[in-house]
């Protein structure tokens, strides 16, 4: 399974490889399959990010945008998806702080699904080790904390935790993204883990 995964990640990268080459070369339509191509997956980021899809959708429009501009200097050193994430994250966390001044009231859904591939509801990623099977009946409330403690956590915890649970990127790419060591970016994460049971826990307190 991880070879054919490994497989698939690899005919991906070669992809987009070959449609920024045809850009380059005067092909215009690359570019919108690019667009295509990845749309969905940075859209779905931002939002996990910002959870306002007018937002989002702004976000995501102006990092092909930008990558639209960039791409001809884009040298190639990560894949063409890693630099296009490095870019709406960038861009994300620019609006994040717009959107926490004035919507930090709100409350938090995590009644929402992982991605457009997986339908695992976002509670359950954050949830899986603090809850048993047999503990059904409380799971609602560990989602209601879950929701108040990723709002108490930094802008980077909370982003970190994002990328790695729940668009399940690896710590290479999170690191090209978030421009950090990988070492950096697993003491950031095992930190973020730390804080938010923290936060779900010491709400009794």
């Amino acid at each position: 399974m991880a070879e054919e995964t490994m497989s698939a990640k690899a005919q991906e990268v070669a992809l987009d490889r070959l449609l920024v080459d045809r850009f380059r070369n005067g092909d215009a339509s690359a570019f919108d399959e690019m667009v295509t191509r990845h749309w969905d997956r940075i859209y779905a980021m931002v939002h996990q990010l910002l959870r306002n899809p007018q937002d989002a959708e702004e976000v995501t429009q102006d990092a092909f945008i930008r990558a639209h501009r960039g791409l001809a200097n884009f040298r190639g050193d990560s894949a063409f998806s890693t630099w296009l994430y490095q870019i709406a994250t960038n861009l994300a966390r620019n609006r994040y702080w717009y959107w926490w001044r004035r919507k930090r009231d709100r409350t938090v859904s995590f009644d929402q699904p992982v991605g457009e591939d997986n339908d695992t509801p976002l509670s359950e990623v954050f949830a899986g080790e603090a809850v048993k099977p047999d503990e059904e009946t409380s799971t609602q409330e560990l989602v209601d904390r879950i929701a108040v403690g990723m709002e108490k956590l930094s802008t980077r915890h909370r982003e970190i935790l994002i990328l790695r649970n729940v668009k399940n990127l690896s710590y290479e790419e999170i690191s090209q993204i978030l421009g950090i060591s990988v070492g950096t970016v697993k003491s950031r994460i095992a930190r973020a883990r730390d804080s938010l049971r923290e936060i779900i826990g010491g709400d009794d307190q």
